[in-house]
């Protein structure tokens, strides 16, 4: 069963198309991100899911319920703002309580959800506190208790960790993961950070234009982009995009801008079969699916291209290391072990698996 299904969703701001036509769909218990970069619709399509913007056409429906003309108090969901949205001349106690009581949830109730809450989130000692009292991320975990003690059918967030340090948003970020799992509410989550969305979401939608790029679980999001922008936007460094042109020299073989041969592509041969030699294709590889050639074993090296790259930046990140190069015209970024990492200005044997790379149409910019 579905919680929320959005169907062919617009919205306009005067003669501005904010939502293109947005199909989304989460089932009961999912937890899905909005993912994208600012301006492209994302946080628009989650305040008219709560109520708080109108819709200029298409359907919203939670459960079995049409609720285009619900108002927000009775759509049955909760929302955890970015800005926390704490009452600050109340206690947390009070500020949990204040939704229950304006519905006339009867005292008995209201106490049990606050020592369940506050028990899950691991917050008893801070009841009596004000916000002003409290760290960014206690106040993320009063606002989740807030939201938690109404047991709603759906679960919204908007951007509710960009304003904690890079520390604590790791340490929320799991927090989240482990309530999700632990209430198994269905979850819409609005974020720009794809890390967040890759870690916390069962399928992540990517929009851009306000349109949804591509709606896919993690892996094939990450794997399988469905076109060059979602392969650009999610991972970092993003996707590396090589100008190539398909030939034929004794089976089906890429040209790279810029390479001294051709790359073989016999080890992808889902790609060639659908590809004629001469046509112009782009190249997509992940930084982390560059290597050291000659550091690989035999059976890897199977399934390696081989390109003669400088390396013009090392950049040495403790755990791994990104190493910028140079591919003809263009930079490409590899990331490294740091015990296999090139030096800067040494020119190496650099290994592309082509088993892990995508093919794009140069003109609409879509997997091939």
């Amino acid at each position: 069963m579905s919680s929320l299904t959005v169907r062919n969703l617009r919205k306009n701001f005067g003669m501005v198309e904010v939502l293109k036509g947005v199909d989304l769909e989460a089932k009961t218990g999912e937890f899905i991100a909005l993912v994208g970069p600012s301006g492209c619709g994302k946080s628009t399509l989650l305040a008219m899911i709560a109520g708080l913007e109108s819709v200029s056409s298409g359907e919203i429906w939670i459960e079995d319920r049409l609720v285009n003309s619900v108002a927000p108090k009775d759509r049955d969901i909760a929302m955890v703002f970015q800005s926390y949205a704490l009452y600050p001349t109340m206690t947390v106690r009070q500020n949990m309580l204040f939704g229950m009581e304006s519905r006339g949830v009867p005292k008995a109730e209201q106490v049990e959800a606050i020592k369940r809450v506050a028990a899950l989130l691991q917050i008893e000692p801070l009841l009596e506190r004000k916000p002003g009292q409290l760290s960014g991320g206690q106040r993320q975990r009063v606002a989740m208790g807030r939201a938690l003690v109404r047991d709603p059918k759906l679960f919204l967030f908007d951007e509710p960790l960009s304003n904690l340090d890079a520390k604590l948003r790791v340490d929320m970020r799991t927090e989240i993961k482990k309530l999700h799992h632990r209430v198994g509410k269905t979850t819409i989550y609005v974020t720009h950070d794809q890390v967040e969305a890759m870690t916390l979401a069962s399928r992540i939608a990517v929009m851009h234009q306000g349109e949804v790029q591509q709606f896919a679980d993690p892996d094939t999001i990450y794997n399988r982009p469905a076109n060059m922008f979602v392969a650009g936007f999610m991972g970092s460094p993003a996707m590396n995009f090589i100008p190539a042109r398909f030939t034929e020299t004794g089976g089906p073989a890429l040209a790279l801008s810029g390479a001294p041969s051709a790359a073989p592509l016999g080890v992808a041969p889902a790609h060639a079969a659908s590809v004629a030699p001469g046509r112009q294709v782009v190249l997509g590889v992940r930084p982390e699916h560059l290597c050291r050639y000659a550091l690989q074993t035999e059976e890897r090296k199977a399934n390696l291209a081989r390109l003669t790259v400088p390396v013009e930046v090392v950049e040495p990140t403790g755990a791994e290391t990104m190493a910028v190069m140079r591919l003809g015209e263009q930079e490409i970024v590899g990331r490294f072990n740091p015990d296999e990492a090139p030096r800067m200005g040494e020119e190496i044997e650099l290994g592309v698996d082509m088993t892990r790379a995508c093919l794009f149409d140069p003109e609409t910019r879509r997997l091939i």
